[in-house]
């Protein structure tokens, strides 16, 4: 019976793998497809997508749209979630939950709606020209609170007391953060930024409403869809982006690993 059971898991596991991984295994297959049209069987092997890519101009800036704003909203959703964090681990806060519920409210929320709301407030009411500013605002709100559960959930691992010996010891509030609580905490800001910046890349919807002239790489790839002869490109470029998001898992990975108690 309990063999049953494991094959039967087994099965299970394996089928939903090959579902969720196969169609995103196409995309470099495709890619070297000399063929605009993805279909079997290929027409031929060709590099020519990946040199179109490269010499996409359009594509490029983007992509280093993309990447500056998901840089700073990484950067500024793991500060922001550090410092709510920690004042909500390490001290008592009255409403303590209306206040993470709060803070919570854009994971509940759909973006579209979100989107909708900043654009009217923005335009309508401050007047405020869209740019990739704007878009990267929009991503601070929507990133926050990922950055706030996995932050609060690495504070509440380890003994707040380590803290409290420090301070004993004579070292100041900034100094007890700077010496004991990030380095403590630093498994919890690395994956913050991690998951904040791919949560950033890859946001379509509050990116189209608020980017304005300067549009991110979602943005462009949307648009691009709408012509089946620049499809091919595309292609190229999700191949780039996968390997890049492996590379970046397996960073993380590794970095988990080499340290995985925070403390070294």
């Amino acid at each position: 019976m309990k063999a049953g059971r494991t094959g039967a898991l087994s099965t299970y596991a394996t089928l939903y793998l090959v579902f969720l991984y196969a169609p995103v295994l196409l995309i470099p297959l495709f890619s070297f497809n000399s063929g605009i049209y993805v279909a079997f069987p290929l027409k031929g092997f060709t590099t020519d997508w990946y040199s179109q890519m490269a010499a996409n101009h359009q594509l490029l800036a983007s992509f280093r749209a993309s990447m500056g704003v998901a840089v700073a909203v990484a950067i500024i959703s793991t500060g922001l979630g550090l410092l709510a964090a920690m004042a909500l681990t390490r001290h008592e806060v009255s409403g303590k939950r209306a206040i993470i519920g709060f803070l919570l409210l854009p994971l509940v929320i759909p973006s579209l709606i979100v989107a909708l709301a900043l654009l009217v407030l923005l335009r309508q009411i401050l007047g405020v020209e869209l740019s990739l500013a704007t878009v990267a605002a929009g991503h601070v709100m929507l990133c926050l609170p990922y950055a706030l559960l996995v932050l609060m959930s690495r504070l509440e691992s380890f003994d707040a007391s380590l803290e409290e010996a420090a301070f004993d010891l004579g070292d100041s509030r900034w100094q007890t953060f700077h010496r004991v609580t990030v380095p403590l905490a630093w498994p919890g800001i690395v994956s913050s930024v991690l998951l904040c910046f791919s949560a950033s890349f890859d946001e379509y919807v509050l990116a189209a409403f608020l980017s304005g002239n300067r549009v991110t790489l979602p943005v462009f790839i949307f648009s691009e869809l709408r012509f089946p002869q620049r499809l091919p490109v595309i292609l190229a470029l999700g191949s780039c982006i996968l390997i890049g998001s492996i590379a970046l898992v397996t960073f993380a990975e590794w970095f988990r690993r080499r340290n995985p108690s925070g403390t070294g």
